[in-house]
């Protein structure tokens, strides 16, 4: 289906589960929305950490409507679901955030790393996650990030099994596409970004790693959470991991 026939199962509550592997050739965005106070460091820590959070579309002060990444649409709905946050604490996950909203509130769409997905199955390089139906398994680590203001914290990854002679390719391929990650972070040595046990991710699923594979991970886009219980705004909101916004835009346009 095309992105807009998606969104509108999505809006109707017909899809309301992640959406890695959706509407092939289209780039996914994730979500973060601050009130207006906290916007200009949310963008400056975006800026000095581009690698995990790439921004794709910044929206006006209390505007619901897309800019670039859409030509119709609402950012209320158009999400499969979402994470309200208050104080830093997870309050609870919602399919609309329109009882929500404020007039105050600052939309980000930042990168997802679902969008060179496309890119790899086309190079003929597996993604496991999508071959069991799972969401993508996404870990914390140890690597601290630039601060800005308001905004600290460390980055989560995503992190696919591919096999050992695959690797180079892979890494060519997902570098090609910076405004979406890029190419990895780390290559199977997860210790050393202080992922103890791939096995159990901190979101996401765990997925099989096969002999011959080596896990292989790149910067993600719920990154922000982790920026957001260590800042603690009164309220933020952002996308449940996963569960993206597929926008109208395709991955070409967003390589190189």
């Amino acid at each position: 289906m095309s992105p807009q026939e998606v969104k509108k199962l999505i809006r109707t509550g017909e899809i309301d589960y992640q959406t890695s592997g959706m509407c092939n050739g289209y780039a996914q965005a994730n979500l973060c929305i601050l009130p207006k106070d906290y916007a200009f460091d949310f963008l400056l820590f975006c800026t000095r950490n581009p690698k995990p959070c790439p921004i794709l579309e910044v929206g006006d002060v209390g505007s619901k409507q897309f800019k670039t990444m859409a030509s119709e649409g609402d950012v209320c709905k158009d999400f499969p679901k979402y994470r309200i946050w208050r104080n830093g604490v997870l309050e609870k996950e919602v399919t609309d955030i329109t009882d929500y909203w404020q007039d105050d509130f600052v939309y980000f769409l930042i990168g997802c790393s679902f969008s060179f997905e496309s890119e790899l199955l086309e190079a003929d390089i597996p993604v496991r996650h999508i071959e069991e139906n799972k969401n993508v398994p996404m870990f914390n680590t140890n690597i601290e990030l630039q601060p800005s203001g308001k905004f600290h914290g460390n980055m989560v990854v995503s992190m696919r099994p591919i096999p050992n002679d695959l690797v180079v390719k892979a890494v060519n391929v997902t570098a090609a596409m910076p405004r979406v990650h890029g190419a990895p972070i780390q290559i199977g040595n997860p210790k050393a970004i202080g992922i103890n046990d791939v096995t159990k991710p901190d979101y996401g699923d765990s997925v099989t790693i096969n002999e011959g594979e080596v896990p292989v991970f790149w910067a993600c886009g719920v990154t922000p959470q982790n920026a957001v219980m260590q800042t603690k705004p009164e309220i933020a909101i952002t996308h449940s991991p996963g569960h993206m916004f597929i926008t109208d835009v395709k991955n070409i346009d967003l390589k190189y």
